[in-house]
């Protein structure tokens, strides 16, 4: 790999250009390309940017040399399409969450990854935030001694928006699940593993998006309570708690900048400022497997996107979401 890794930008939207505005602040990165279906947004983000080369289409983007790895933050729905495309081109990819909608998706995915041995991974920012970080490190170093209950929620008013909007048109995979569900679904999972049985419900408007959903997760010491919605603002306050101690990650959690650790009288306050956006430690690593020839990360591994998939699956399944699209 040249000095300089070589970003190509597929959907250049709001997540993307907080993405490369952090992007930027890496001396070992170059914004090479950036491809649209709409070839003025594009001209306009390559301007805003700095990137070398602009394409009409995602495939141009995949086809050309332009680019070592392909940043996709187009809506959830186009996730597999254009993440196969780019690596059988022989490109890395980073796509952003989800990196399916479904877990069928994402085994295709993994599938072709490893067939065109090529880097892979799903963009859960959250995994790289440094409180995140300190709060496995501390869970895993016996800090608040074994895990008993977790509560995470993700919440925000959305149904203002318009029904073509990627949160509310179930042709882009809309709903609160995928988009920031995700979210305490993953922590649950990060620090307590697959769950051993799962009880979800929600609500859905007129044109059967999903805008609210419960999730209660049984593990054999532990119970998790999550919850996502678009109706309304909510804390979005973590809190873990331990037969020795607790953890409270300060909303909003999922890029928190500092956490609390209770154990008894004592508390003790971990300020964890992030850079940027809060994408620079997701680029970070992304950087460090390139460069160490990886074919996927160790801390948010291919295994870890499947199985996290499978689990939003079954919630899925639970809660009667399915969109048009799949089969």
């Amino acid at each position: 790999m040249e000095s300089k890794i070589k970003w190509g930008i597929v959907g250049p939207g709001k997540i993307a250009r907080k993405f490369v505005s952090d992007l930027l602040l890496f001396k070992d990165a170059e914004v090479a390309a950036v491809a649209s279906r709409n070839s003025e947004r594009a001209s306009q983000f390559a301007t805003d940017f700095g990137a070398t080369f602009t394409f009409g289409s995602y495939q141009e983007l995949f086809e050309s040399d332009t680019v070592d790895v392909v940043y996709i933050a187009t809506p959830h729905r186009f996730h597999k399409e254009l993440a196969i495309q780019a690596m059988q081109n022989g490109k890395h990819v980073i796509c952003e969450k989800p990196l399916g909608v479904n877990s069928k998706e994402v085994q295709e995915i993994i599938e072709v990854a490893k067939t065109e041995k090529v880097f892979l991974m799903e963009g859960l920012w959250s995994r790289f935030n440094p409180s995140i970080q300190k709060t496995k490190d501390l869970i895993d170093n016996g800090a608040i001694g074994t895990i008993t209950y977790l509560h995470a929620d993700f919440s925000f008013y959305a149904l203002d928006r318009g029904e073509e909007s990627r949160l509310l048109n179930p042709e882009l995979a809309s709903g609160s699940l995928l988009d920031i569900g995700i979210y305490p679904v993953f922590l649950s999972y990060l620090l307590l593993g697959v769950p051993e049985k799962i009880h979800a419900y929600a609500n859905f408007i007129e044109n059967g998006t999903e805008v609210q959903t419960s999730i209660s997760f049984k593990y054999e010491n532990a119970l998790a309570i999550l919850y996502s919605g678009l109706r309304g603002e909510s804390k979005m306050e973590a809190e873990i708690s331990g037969n020795q101690g607790e953890i409270f990650v300060y909303p909003r959690w999922h890029e928190a900048n500092r956490l609390t650790l209770k154990k008894g009288e004592e508390t003790q306050e971990f300020q964890l400022p992030k850079v940027g956006n809060g994408f620079v430690y997701e680029i970070q690593e992304v950087h460090n497997c390139l460069k160490d020839n990886k074919m996927e990360s160790d801390l948010w591994s291919l295994k870890n996107s499947l199985e996290l998939s499978q689990i939003l699956n079954e919630i899925r399944l639970q809660i009667g979401a399915k969109f048009p699209f799949e089969s």
